[in-house]
């Protein structure tokens, strides 16, 4: 099933999408939503909100090992956690806001995780029980920033930082995803999640072993190797596909833009 949060008239509401059907929900739906008229006959892009409002954006480093080589770093031997706010998500049409504190700003293209009920201290084997669904996003990265400080959260931090979107499927392999970014149609990224380092359930326990994951959580899995620049002008483009039947999960475009001169 396919989820989305919607602008409308009465402002933002999620919705269960069914082509161009969208049943209006009266909650989140990882918090027991039911259906609230009226049920509208049709929808458009520019309505896509960002699709979660997380208490908390889990985000997971060097999960790749080609990405991590082509950073000069060793892959980890457990889960490398680092967080984004709240305050970093954008919508699938949002724009990505360059700081003028930065002089290089990549993308990072990831299959991201929705929580659907609590999880604190769960098994490998349970903790696909524990997910709602699943997204897409891009983590942006001031990836001087990141070199300088030698903690991540400012070169993570930025408002705009965090595209998500531009909905959520409960049906999705995590194991079996492929991930692309394209920067002004040209391809800069193109992997799979089966060449995780920490497939998804295993983030999951590693992630509850640490902190309680709350419903409509979110954690990034990584990104692929091919992560480059990101320039005033550009359009950054994230899909997501089925690695098997090469069948579209998500695909969204942000326009990148610098911040104005104070």
């Amino acid at each position: 099933m396919r989820f989305a949060r919607l602008a409308t008239s009465d402002g933002p509401r999620y919705a269960r999408l069914d082509g161009d059907l969208a049943t209006m929900l009266d909650a989140a739906p990882w918090l027991g939503a039911r259906s609230a008229s009226p049920t509208v006959s049709s929808w458009g892009p520019e309505q896509l909100l960002c699709p979660v409002e997380p208490s908390k954006i889990i985000c997971v480093g060097r999960n790749y090992a080609a990405h991590a080589k082509e950073l000069g770093n060793d892959v980890p031997a457990e889960p490398l956690l680092f967080f984004k706010p709240p305050s970093s998500l954008i919508g699938p049409r949002g724009t990505i806001v360059l700081p003028i504190q930065s002089d290089r700003v990549e993308h990072e293209a990831e299959l991201t995780v929705v929580i659907g009920t609590r999880a604190r201290n769960v098994a490998v084997s349970d903790a696909m029980k524990h997910v709602f669904g699943f997204t897409a996003a891009n983590d942006v990265t001031a990836r001087d920033l990141q070199r300088k400080d030698g903690q991540w959260t400012r070169a993570k931090g930025f408002d705009t930082f965090c595209p998500v979107g531009p909905w959520i499927e409960t049906d999705v392999r995590p194991g079996c995803v492929r991930v692309l970014c394209r920067v002004n149609g040209a391809e800069r990224q193109d992997g799979r999640t089966s060449q995780m380092v920490f497939d998804v359930p295993a983030l999951i326990a590693y992630v509850s072993s640490v902190m309680t994951l709350e419903p409509g959580d979110v954690i990034l899995t990584g990104t692929p190797e091919g992560v480059g620049p990101l320039r005033a002008g550009d359009v950054c483009e994230i899909e997501l596909r089925d690695d098997e039947t090469s069948g579209e999960l998500f695909l969204f475009r942000n326009d990148v833009r610098s911040a104005p001169s104070t």
